[in-house]
């Protein structure tokens, strides 16, 4: 058995982290869901980065108000031409460097399922925030709006929509569309419509 192998596995691990893989030993808060949107700089997993983190809790299929996470993230990599997508300059709104967005967000969901549209992705822009942090990957099971979609219209599986489109359908408006926030909002009203049509 090597030295360096015993340092590693002697490492500490963050308080926060510890925090939030302890939240999975718990039944409290298993019944919740976290729906989340990040805007990033990019569609590139490794080269991107977080712009922005917007999500809203539900609890018994009513969406708390009270409980919303918003947050916006200091970056080095900076791309003008997105800026007319989310609408995120790199001066203006507070931001927080990444690693204590990732701390924020993870106090924010603990052992909930995470819900979104197209959530892979958003998945993965945090597990890799989580890899510049030398953590593991989100435990969270999680939800994806376009794949209840798919089961609800019977639409093969590589038959995607947009979440403009499923605006359309359950005639959802699209206001702060493009905002993390916005969309998290929106992807949670349309989360709540089909959960009730699939009966989950």
């Amino acid at each position: 058995m090597s030295w360096n192998w015993f340092k590693k596995i002697a490492k500490e691990q963050p308080k926060f982290w510890e925090n939030y893989l302890a939240s999975f030993e718990k039944s409290e808060g298993s019944n919740r869901y976290v729906v989340f949107d990040c805007e990033t700089t990019g569609l590139d997993i490794k080269s991107d980065r977080i712009l922005s983190i917007g999500a809203v809790a539900i609890e018994n299929n009513k969406i708390l108000v009270s409980s919303t996470f918003s947050l916006f993230v200091k970056q080095d990599i900076f791309k003008p031409e997105t800026v007319s997508i989310h609408g995120i300059l790199k001066e203006g709104e507070e931001k927080v460097v990444e690693a204590e967005a990732v701390i924020q967000f993870l106090e924010f969901i603990k052992n909930a399922t995470l819900v979104g549209h197209h959530i892979n992705f958003d998945i993965e822009m945090i597990n890799q925030a989580l890899k510049r942090l030398d953590l593991r990957k989100l435990k969270n099971q999680y939800m994806d709006t376009d794949i209840m979609f798919q089961k609800y219209k019977h639409y093969p599986s590589e038959q995607h929509s947009s979440l403009d489109e499923l605006c359309d359908e359950f005639k959802v408006r699209k206001s702060d569309r493009h905002t993390a926030t916005g969309d998290a909002f929106i992807t949670a009203l349309i989360f709540l419509k089909l959960k009730k049509k699939l009966s989950i």
